[in-house]
């Protein structure tokens, strides 16, 4: 690989530890030798990845929803994008639901108690407006591992998934993938999910369809 430039070198001495910062993006694909990263890995700002001069790369920015594909070069992950140095970076805006990050038990279980509370109260069964949305037929469920997995829509009867979380279901290890299992929720629907004390409700959009979607449009994290 060429000597890096002295923009690059400024750029890895400016890099401040990230392991203990808020994620910014998610792996979504790797290709070729890329160092530090792998496949579903969450990389917070700060985060440098050398990818030499042929490596492919996949970020999935969860509150901005760019999604980046970076060619070769070093790339330090950002807030909202990332820096390239000496690589190529395709980036387009995906539809994702900006506020799907990672809630808290007693967020989680206020979102499904008042969405109850709505659904019960209203004739028409209109859901929150805040409500998190996915923008995929096939949710990415983030979860620890050993649970079971119930998912219930709540806006129509007939509708639920459970699903044991154990073995070789689960995607490096904390993941379980809709797609992969060949299951599919139903546009428009209104779920509730529910995982040992964990409660948390969202909705699908009503345009979602069975063509891949990215990750961070179908992304929900339970853990």
């Amino acid at each position: 690989m060429k000597r890096l430039t002295g923009a690059v070198i400024g750029l890895l001495c400016l890099a401040a530890p990230a392991a203990a910062e808020t994620p910014a993006a998610i792996v979504e694909d790797v290709q070729g030798k890329v160092e530090g990263v792998e496949f579903m890995d969450y990389v917070a700002p700060g985060k440098i990845i050398k990818l030499g001069p042929t490596g492919t790369l996949v970020l999935g920015y969860l509150k901005s929803c760019w999604r980046e594909t970076i060619t070769g070069g070093v790339v330090q992950v950002g807030p909202d994008q990332s820096a390239v140095q000496l690589g190529d970076v395709q980036r387009v805006k995906v539809p994702c639901d900006a506020n799907a990050a990672q809630l808290s038990e007693r967020e989680a279980n206020q979102s499904a108690a008042t969405t109850f509370r709505t659904m019960k109260s209203d004739k028409q069964g209109a859901a929150p407006k805040k409500l998190t949305t996915l923008y995929g037929v096939a949710p990415l469920v983030e979860a620890k591992s050993g649970g079971t997995l119930a998912i219930e829509r709540i806006d129509a009867k007939g509708e639920q998934f459970t699903v044991p979380l154990t073995g070789n279901i689960m995607v490096r290890g904390k993941f379980y993938d809709f797609a992969k299992a060949g299951k599919t929720l139903t546009p428009g629907g209104t779920y509730l999910a529910t995982l040992g004390t964990h409660r948390f409700t969202f909705q699908v959009d009503a345009k979602a369809t069975t063509s891949p979607t990215p990750i961070v449009g179908r992304l929900l994290r339970l853990e």
